[in-house]
């Protein structure tokens, strides 16, 4: 509660000194030590998306995806053609540094700058991808573009509750747990609770500076092994 009342005697919000509508985030790459992300194209990104994709032999990925796995090329790119070309989602792909390739996919959704809140979904992690430095940096280049760059108030996360995966990358990535909407999709012809989880433009300086720890290179051995966890610096830091 946040102790004002109007005339009338009713609670109401506290007010948002110089509030402005935001922009859209922007189309321009972004790089980090990692990998860069940049918007999705199926000229550029669709064969190597697919053949990272296809390393992923049972289909597991794409169980809370909105889409089965894709037999063919062909199929594979007239979808990336058909996704690439929407503003909301607004899909971009993950590039891994080391080897130049596209490995990954994730989109901001539902965008509205009028309040300053944004989703990331879409996130498909190919197994090269997935348990890297560059698949957490890519998730603090997308959050960085959304508070630093773009002054967005709030970042949300939003996922399928039988998820588990999902879930523990929400809260290992700085998310909170905002509650569950039950019956809220049926999605492949099947109920979906869906889980919220948020991230604070307050929270955000805090969870900015557990992200750099973690993503410097005097955190790994020579191994590759982290020394800190993300979890432990961002509540550290909190």
């Amino acid at each position: 509660m946040s102790g004002r009342v109007n005339e009338f005697g009713q609670p109401i919000g506290q007010e948002v000194p110089g509030w402005t509508e935001r922009q859209r985030p922007s189309r321009q790459p972004t790089e980090g030590r990692y990998c860069r992300i940049e918007p999705l194209s199926a000229k550029a990104h669709a064969r190597q998306l697919f053949e990272a994709y296809s390393a992923d032999t049972t289909g597991e990925l794409w169980t809370y995806m909105s889409v089965e796995p894709f037999e063919t090329l062909e199929q594979f790119t007239e979808w990336t053609a058909q996704i690439a070309g929407t503003t909301d989602p607004f899909f971009h792909t993950i590039i891994d540094k080391s080897t130049g390739k596209a490995v990954g996919m994730v989109a901001y959704l539902r965008i509205e700058p009028k309040h300053g809140v944004i989703e990331v979904g879409h996130i498909a992690y190919s197994p090269a991808l997935q348990r890297t430095a560059a698949a957490t940096e890519a998730m603090y280049l997308m959050m960085k573009r959304v508070f630093s760059e773009s002054g967005y108030r709030r970042y949300e996360w939003k996922c399928d509750a039988l998820n588990a995966a999902s879930r523990r990358a929400a809260e290992r990535y700085g998310f909170t747990y905002d509650g569950l909407f039950e019956q809220a999709l049926v999605h492949k012809g099947r109920n979906r609770d869906t889980a919220w989880y948020s991230i604070l433009d307050r929270d955000w300086a805090q969870i900015e500076q557990a992200y750099e720890a973690w993503l410097d290179p005097g955190n790994f051995d020579g191994e590759g092994a982290q020394r800190q966890r993300l979890a432990d610096l961002i509540a550290q830091a909190r």
